[in-house]
């Protein structure tokens, strides 16, 4: 491991977090598909640069923060975006409480800034589902400043040292749109492909370990036709997705692998005809 990598752990494992932030320490298990993939991505979080992972449904990117999380053990917050994201979601919200029998307001943190209070790290999840006025209120936060104003309380936030943050879109899906470029130019981005046959094999054998071998070779093969067709543009990329091959397989534990694969993956599909390919292609490979 890169000694810049190890000295950022050593120093974040010797820190101390609440019983509360321990439940938001996640666990690992990204299988990398390139050598140096994932340790290039450490040494930029190291660095305390803004990582942006790009990449199709299912290709891991959220398992990737969560194996950062686990290998740090440094609490994650995240943040799902959506066309109905504001600065309340993101910063916090002021609410009526009662102390000592008199109600006052209180701002209650929201994920951004509790993770840069706290030295957590902030994922943002599809932020090119986010509408494009939301986002600048990040700025300052993700370039050599590392701070921000809460708007809602005047509070000048300078960020924890330990803070980090990883954000990962799925690009040029329905609903989403290109990233301004004044935000796009604060990140580090990283490509993140589906994993070639023998690390998703893997993948599937540790996920659903009671799956018989000639399951895992049907899904396998399978797997092998929806990405060629996903490339060819005849499939939607989430079709070939690892997350929809995990729990096709694992519902074919329990039942015929045509029908798990028609629940976990076709039927998902909003396209009758990539539905209908979809069962076509797995009815050549079951019996």
């Amino acid at each position: 491991m890169n000694q810049l990598i190890e000295q950022i752990q050593a120093s974040r494992l010797n820190r101390t977090y609440s019983e509360e932030e321990h439940l938001l320490i996640q666990e690992g298990g990204y299988v990398s598909p390139t050598r140096n993939l994932f340790d290039d991505i450490l040494i930029a979080i190291s660095l305390k640069k803004p990582v942006l992972l790009k990449g199709p449904s299912g290709s891991g990117k959220t398992r990737l923060a969560q194996s950062i999380s686990a290998l740090f053990q440094q609490p994650m917050q995240s943040v799902n975006c959506s066309v109905d994201l504001d600065a309340e979601a993101l910063l916090g919200f002021k609410t009526i409480v009662t102390k000592e029998g008199q109600s006052v307001i209180e701002f209650i943190d929201g994920p951004v800034v509790t993770a840069m209070k706290r030295g957590h790290i902030l994922y943002i999840d599809e932020i090119n589902m986010a509408k494009p006025e939301t986002l600048p209120i990040l700025h300052s936060l993700l370039d050599h400043r590392r701070m921000l104003t809460n708007p809602f309380t005047g509070e000048v936030i300078v960020a924890h040292e330990d803070f980090s943050v990883i954000s990962a879109i799925n690009e040029g899906y329905i609903g989403t749109s290109p990233m301004n470029e004044a935000l796009k130019n604060r990140f580090v981005s990283f490509s993140i492909p589906y994993l070639e046959a023998a690390q998703l094999r893997k993948v599937l054998e540790d996920a659903v370990p009671e799956a018989e071998a000639s399951v895992v070779d049907t899904i396998m093969n399978l797997s092998g036709d929806l990405s060629k067709q996903a490339a060819n543009g005849l499939l939607a990329d989430e079709a070939a997705s690892v997350r929809s091959l995990i729990d096709a397989l694992q519902l074919a534990v329990h039942m015929p692998v045509n029908r798990a694969v028609m629940y976990a993956i076709a039927e998902l599909l909003e396209d009758k005809m990539e539905r209908d390919l979809v069962n076509e292609l797995t009815a050549t490979w079951v019996k």
